[in-house]
């Protein structure tokens, strides 16, 4: 009985035993199958989430040089300081967080805080420069700190040459982005791809034993060649705002320069505009310190983000405006090659006419009575092109403004570039047809103005503009080449001529003589558009004044559009003695930089400035006698009996009939005149102020082909003291011209 139960209750600890050992092992078959089969691929990842460590190397940017190979934008090393805190020892805790919160200025408690995670990678501060690195890298050294920081090498962006070509090279953020210009119109390419650098890690992001790490290279980003030169784009800076403050123009300017055969962008600036190296900081001081005084956060922040985004904006290509008379060259070219008109077709001009109920003013009171189809192009009468614009009719006139690319964008490699406002040949209105023949009714760009200026010059053919030539990859090999091929053929070769010809008398002897300058053959046409779109908001007399020329005018090269929106200066809203000087200024150091050799007239050869003749250590006598001889006259300071220095330098220029100062001794040298005010005069007035102040006077613009243009602006300031004998150049316009 006893061994009956033993053996049974023995069979039944068996049985019970097998029982728990089959469950158990068919409960770690069925893990382990779950565990390889079903979830076996979740866990392979998650685990080579932790055990690997994937960091990004970040690609360096392309750079973007002009058309000469100048960089205008590049991207330099900076490193970003990286805080590894599964390798701070508590020893070394301390003495980090206190190096580092002096050196990057930081917090000490919260990089203590920091360096407690279980973590391998804390980025503590981004982008720093090489001082900072080398003082990282000597406390490193000094402290004996081999691991827990690191420098990761980043790059940062840099524009050398500061504010300059800001709204064509834009900027980038702080993720090294494009967020303006041909930076954000090229980003894709000049971005590069991101490399990789994947190390094993443990669960707290240490080192594993053995070594495993895989780096991908970062490949670098392609670069940019601009079509834009750099000291083109030097002389259109500096004139334009030269002229900003001058005409105190409220609502900024712009100039763009272009071949007119290639659709190449030589210039374009705005002014004011922004330092690229510091976008987010607003350029206008005035501007700043009104927004300064906002006390309510909400309202500052609102001004401060349009300050912002208004310099930022490229005025060439995001503005439209009513081009003004300057769009005459289009109407004019129209009806030219319709064959409706020709240079010598007549036209009565009075001092208005009634088009659909509305009365259209001629500029000039009283009109100008019997004139030329090419005089009232020169004298830039509305009136006149009231009448060629019935002649064209709607369908005619809409086809040539469709044709010179002002019914869609000009396709410019740039972001930001607004459509044109405009009616259609069905919408319009016989006043409307009126008003858009002399360039008050449709709202253009002034790079859609500018490009249909080159096909007005070229011979008629619409060309692309473009701002980048070439791209380049990451050794120099063309990747891109931008194509020069024209569009299409607006107008004949013979019509283009003729035009040139009636816009190069313009310059000589018409509305446009303000931007004539001696030997180049100017083509040009002024422009003075009413802002009328204000009048709803209760504003009123505001004017956009504009030049647009092209030069040599019996083979033109090169055209350039200035434009000034709101100028409120002495000289005036119109566009011949406000954006007339800027053009002249600039263009006049263009031209000859670009190898355009000038022509001159027998006419202007007798105006030409001389060049002083060197007299320096000569006598009194001999010197006086030298510069007799060159044709101007002589003035001595000093006791002395040779000449130790004479104003103008040897070689300098110095006008017809001008003066030489002569110096003798060292305390006649030192002697200085003060320059008087020589603006809002003739040019007799102009030469006798400045005689009698001891300086000579340099003319250029109107008063090189007129005898009543006024003085509008002078290269030294008045009131600047300089020695007697200094030459100050003073530019003349016509005072009153209003196209």
């Amino acid at each position: 009985m006893a061994k009956g139960t033993t053996v049974r209750m023995w069979h039944r600890t068996v049985f019970i035993l097998i029982l728990l050992i089959a469950v158990g092992f068919g409960a770690v078959v069925f893990s382990l199958v779950k565990l390889q089969l079903i979830e076996g691929p979740g866990l392979q990842e998650l685990a080579m989430e932790q055990q690997l460590k994937d960091t990004t190397l970040t690609a360096k940017r392309g750079t973007i040089y002009d058309c000469n190979m100048k960089e205008l934008a590049r991207s330099a090393t900076v490193w970003d300081v990286v805080l590894e805190p599964a390798f701070i020892t508590d020893k070394d805790r301390g003495t980090i967080a206190e190096g580092l919160s002096k050196i990057l200025g930081m917090s000490k408690s919260d990089i203590i805080e920091r360096s407690k995670k279980k973590t391998y990678y804390d980025k503590l501060k981004g982008k720093v420069e090489s001082d900072v690195k080398d003082k990282i890298l000597k406390f490193k050294s000094d402290h004996n700190i081999t691991n827990g920081i690191r420098l990761v090498e980043n790059y940062k962006r840099y524009y050398p040459y500061g504010q300059f070509a800001s709204t064509v090279l834009g900027f980038t953020g702080t993720d090294s982005q494009g967020l303006a210009g041909v930076e954000a119109q090229y980003n894709s390419a000049l971005t590069g791809t991101s490399g990789r650098l994947v190390t094993a890690k443990n669960a707290v992001g240490t080192n594993m034993n053995f070594q495993y790490e895989q780096e991908v290279p970062a490949k670098d980003g392609n670069s940019l060649v601009l079509t834009i030169d750099e000291v083109v784009q030097h002389y259109v800076e500096k004139y334009l705002a030269e002229g900003a403050v001058n005409n105190k123009v409220k609502n900024r300017g712009c100039a763009i320069v272009m071949n007119v055969k290639t659709g190449a962008i030589l210039g374009m600036a705005v002014k004011g505009d922004f330092d690229p190296n510091n976008p987010f900081v607003i350029s206008d001081s005035s501007k700043k310190s009104e927004i300064d005084k906002i006390s309510d956060k909400a309202q500052k922040s609102a001004a401060t983000q349009q300050a912002l985004q208004e310099q930022w904006r490229n005025k060439c290509i995001s503005d439209t405006y009513y081009p003004g008379s300057v769009f005459k060259m289009v109407t004019g070219s129209a009806a030219m090659e319709e064959g409706l008109v020709k240079e010598n077709t007549m036209f009565n001009c009075p001092g208005y006419l009634e088009i659909g109920g509305s009365k259209i003013h001629e500029w000039h009171a009283g009109g100008f009575g019997q004139l030329s189809f090419e005089n009232g192009i020169c004298k830039s009468s509305n009136i006149v092109f009231v009448q060629v614009g019935k002649m064209l009719g709607a369908q005619l006139f809409y086809k040539y403004f469709d044709a010179f690319g002002f019914a869609d964008k000009t396709g410019i490699d740039m972001p930001g570039e607004s459509r044109s406002l405009y009616r259609t040949a069905d919408q319009m209105r016989p006043v409307d047809l009126a008003c858009a023949a002399f360039g008050q009714s449709n709202k253009i760009t002034p790079i859609q103005m500018i490009t249909a200026c080159c096909a007005v010059a070229n011979g008629g053919y619409l060309v692309q503009p473009h701002a980048v030539s070439e791209i380049l990859d990451s050794s120099g090999n063309i990747v891109k080449t931008a194509s020069t091929a024209p569009k299409r053929q607006v107008i004949s070769g013979d019509t283009s001529k003729r035009m040139c010809k009636i816009l190069q008398k313009d310059a000589t002897s018409g509305t446009a003589k303000s931007g004539y300058i001696a030997g180049y053959r100017v083509a040009g046409k002024t422009g003075t558009s009413e802002k009328t779109e204000l009048e709803a908001k209760g504003q009123t007399g505001e004017y956009i004044a504009s030049y647009c020329g092209f030069a040599p005018a019996d083979d033109p090269q090169i055209a350039m559009l200035v434009f000034y929106d709101e100028p409120h200066g002495p000289n005036g809203y119109y566009g011949s003695p406000v954006a007339g000087p800027t053009f002249l200024g600039a263009m006049t150091q263009i031209l000859p930089y670009l190898g355009i050799e000038p022509k001159y007239s027998s006419e202007e050869l007798g105006k030409l400035d001389g060049k002083a003749p060197d007299v320096v250590g000569k006598t009194v006598a001999d010197a006086k006698n030298a510069i007799s001889k060159a044709g101007f006259s002589a003035k001595v300071y000093g006791s002395g009996s040779k000449i130790i220095s004479q104003i103008p330098e040897p070689g300098k220029n110095i006008p017809k009939n001008g003066t030489v100062v002569l110096f003798t001794d060292m305390k006649s040298s030192s002697q200085t005149v003060a320059v008087p005010d020589l603006t809002n005069l003739s040019l007799s007035e102009a030469n006798e102020k400045a005689a009698d102040a001891g300086v000579n006077i340099s003319i250029e613009g109107a008063a090189l082909t007129s005898s009543s243009a006024v003085s509008s602006s002078q290269d030294v300031a008045a009131g600047t003291k300089v020695q007697p004998g200094t030459v100050v150049t003073v530019v003349f316009s016509e005072k009153n011209q209003v196209a």
